[in-house]
């Protein structure tokens, strides 16, 4: 498995930018998939982005498409949600997860098949 810890969240007003981070260890990060999930409150937890080992592909869902994107540093051993033009919707508290075997579309249900999360990270977006 992979150990992960999330960080850069905060308070933004709508339109601004928030980049987050997520600090992984362990020896298969390099060959995990990543994404980025997230909650808000009174709400079921949902898919936002996801990513190859490579960094090569990524899949988002629609709701962020354009304005948000996905990306890693393998050496680093971190993942990055670049969140642009945010909206009150996008709050949320925001989590990294890893898993194996890269699909090319996910959905909210697949948060199952992601078997290392984070703790999390609260993005709140005024208006």
């Amino acid at each position: 498995q992979v150990q992960l810890v999330e960080s850069g969240g905060g308070l933004v007003q709508a339109g601004g930018s928030l980049r987050l981070s997520c600090a992984a260890s362990g020896r298969t990060f390099s060959t995990s998939v990543m994404a980025w999930f997230r909650q808000a409150p009174g709400k079921e937890r949902e898919f936002v982005a996801a990513t190859t080992w490579s960094g090569g592909s990524a899949y988002y869902a629609d709701s962020v498409k354009g304005r948000f994107t996905i990306s890693r540093d393998n050496a680093k051993n971190m993942v990055y949600l670049q969140m642009n033009s945010l909206k009150p919707e996008d709050t949320a508290v925001y989590y990294c997860a890893a898993t194996r075997g890269w699909r090319g579309t996910y959905r909210d249900e697949d948060q199952g098949v992601f078997d290392s999360w984070g703790q999390g990270t609260q993005v709140t977006v005024s208006s």
